[in-house]
């Protein structure tokens, strides 16, 4: 009987979880290539505890120096931001970066989400958008 009840917990509990995770892997990669520059973002998960983007960048021309902590918002329909928790990947400089980019998740899932990153010489920001719900 013991058994029988620590089964259902335990199904309970991995329920209660997968339903409040958004499956990420169901939301497409997106690039983005201008100036040279090639932004490739790859949505990892998005759970109650952390949104994770995989971000990777590709020039052929300067070094890469961005430092997204400071130049990438997450922006939810309606207008609320999140600005990153951290970067996890390469340091600035080279030709190739790549990296884990943290938020803080938004208090209730919005219908979509928009990942800006505003590029050093760049006017316009990188754009990313995808549809939630």
């Amino acid at each position: 009987m013991r058994r029988l009840i620590i089964l259902f917990a335990s199904i309970a509990v991995a329920i209660f979880i997968a339903g409040n995770a958004f499956a990420a892997s169901t939301l497409p990669a997106q690039t983005v290539s201008a100036s040279g520059v090639t932004v490739k973002v790859t949505p990892q998960s998005l759970s109650d505890q952390s949104w994770n983007f995989e971000i990777a960048f590709d020039t052929h021309s300067g070094a890469l120096s961005d430092d997204l902590t400071k130049s990438a918002v997450l922006i939810a329909a309606g207008g609320a931001t999140s600005p990153p928790v951290s970067w996890q990947g390469d340091p600035p400089g080279g030709h190739h970066r790549k990296g884990v980019l943290r938020f803080k998740p938004f208090a209730a899932q919005p219908p979509s989400i928009e990942l800006q990153i505003k590029r050093p010489g760049e006017t316009v920001p990188r754009s990313f958008r995808w549809q939630l719900k």
